[in-house]
């Protein structure tokens, strides 16, 4: 069986991201959905709109993104479309993008997963439905519950409405942002939880979806903090692939193999939430691989 390609280059200048896109050699047609992070209100180390604008460009996407499932008390600003769309245009992105809230009107769209580990069904945005392909742009980087951050977690929770967000967390006993959090749930399940809810979104784009991931602002704090550590690691470099599974499970390779002073204290966030099971799960559900090819195009 032929191993996914997944291909890097070291350069974190943003024209790395269409170069990388040319080299992949896979066209997003129709109406594309650029699912990224575009930070919570307070956050210094999501991706700017300046740095991704180009590849949402050549790919001629919306930039699509889901309403959160905390609230003020948990430092949000981003659970309800109005204060949702006033962050979007503090960090820059409705100036520069068309964007979309997918979830900003009900009912959700309901993708149903099968052979789910923890849940059969996936509550996302309607307004998913416009939608003919799907670029997931993912700053990789830690995070307090998950782990680590990257395709899968953007498939998941990133793609999830609130209700959906509430029933991965909860694994599948709450769609309630009230009570969700209430719920007793083991970390493992949670993890495949998020498998499960990324099977569902990959699997509706079927072979129209892309994924990029960027290592770069490496802190072990996801985009969703707004109090955020620092970046802890050098930038890296920038991935793609069509294959989720395997892109996160390069990145974190890479991490676990540098040599970086910080490593250590990515790494220690990683393990210490049993981060890379959520990649496990998802290669179980056979949507993807760990057996990959990594193609450094900085040696070509």
């Amino acid at each position: 069986m032929e191993k996914s390609k997944v291909y890097f280059t070291s350069d974190t200048n943003r024209d790395a991201l269409v170069k990388l896109y040319d080299k992949l050699g896979k066209e997003l047609k129709g109406n594309v959905a650029v699912k990224l992070h575009t930070g919570e209100r307070g956050n210094q180390n999501f991706l700017r709109p300046e740095f991704v604008k180009p590849l949402v460009d050549k790919v001629n996407g919306t930039v699509v993104e889901c309403n959160t499932a905390y609230g003020h008390d948990m430092g949000g600003h981003r659970f309800n479309t109005m204060e949702h769309e006033q962050v979007l245009k503090e960090h820059g992105w409705s100036e520069n993008f068309d964007v979309e809230i997918l979830d900003a009107a009900g009912p959700d769209m309901v993708l149903e997963v099968p052979n789910g580990l923890r849940i059969q069904e996936n509550y996302v945005g309607k307004d998913l439905n416009k939608y003919n392909s799907m670029l997931v742009l993912s700053h990789f980087k830690g995070h307090p519950m998950g782990g680590f951050g990257g395709a899968l977690k953007q498939l998941s929770i990133g793609v999830a409405s609130t209700a959906g967000k509430c029933w991965i967390h909860s694994v599948g006993q709450s769609r309630d942002m009230k009570d969700c959090w209430e719920k007793p749930v083991e970390q493992d399940q949670f993890l495949e939880a998020m498998a499960d809810a990324a099977e569902s979104v990959h699997d509706y784009f079927k072979d129209n979806i892309v994924y990029v991931n960027v290592l770069k602002n490496l802190s072990v704090d996801c985009d969703c903090c707004h109090v955020a550590e620092d970046p802890c690691m050098k930038d890296i470099g920038v991935m793609i692939s069509t294959d989720p599974v395997a892109i996160d499970q390069a990145c974190v390779d890479m991490v676990f193999n540098s040599k970086d002073p910080g490593r250590d204290h990515f790494v220690e966030r990683v393990e210490s939430r049993n981060g890379r099971h959520t990649i496990e799960a998802a290669e179980k559900l056979g949507f993807g691989s760990r057996d990959y090819e990594l193609i450094n195009i900085d040696e070509e």
